[in-house]
């Protein structure tokens, strides 16, 4: 399987911006799409993700109420809508796929393929 983010961007606080991930066709069932995001010298925190067949979705705390995950199954596409960006949001922003159970939807451990990142900068 492979992945392809786009969408990052250099922008202001407050600002939004819309990533969006395509992937190649998966072999496997009820699979779902996460997007993680690493600052430098920080480890890769989960941000979003969302369960493809039943669309339910999961947050971090510290996006809970600003981004939006989504998806679109005819382009085979994750969106991740991001409003109200702030510094701290500053990251790569990298999709992945993977087949996690509940306790591992927030885990790199739930995930099998991962996209080449994209870059999203805030300032201030």
């Amino acid at each position: 399987v492979q992945l392809q983010a786009s969408g990052g961007g250099a922008v202001q606080a407050g600002d939004s911006l819309r990533l969006s991930c395509t992937f190649s066709d998966v072999s496997f069932n009820r699979y779902s799409l996460a997007w993680f995001r690493q600052s430098p010298g920080k480890e890769s925190d989960f941000v979003a993700a969302i369960r493809w067949s039943s669309r339910t979705t999961f947050y971090a705390d510290s996006v809970k109420g600003r981004f939006t995950i989504s998806r679109d199954s005819a382009k085979n596409t994750v969106y991740l809508q991001m409003n109200n960006l702030k510094p701290e949001d500053t990251a790569v922003y990298y999709c992945s796929i993977g087949a996690p159970i509940n306790s591992q939807i927030r885990a790199h451990s739930g995930y099998y393929y991962w996209g080449q990142g994209t870059q999203v900068t805030v300032s201030s």
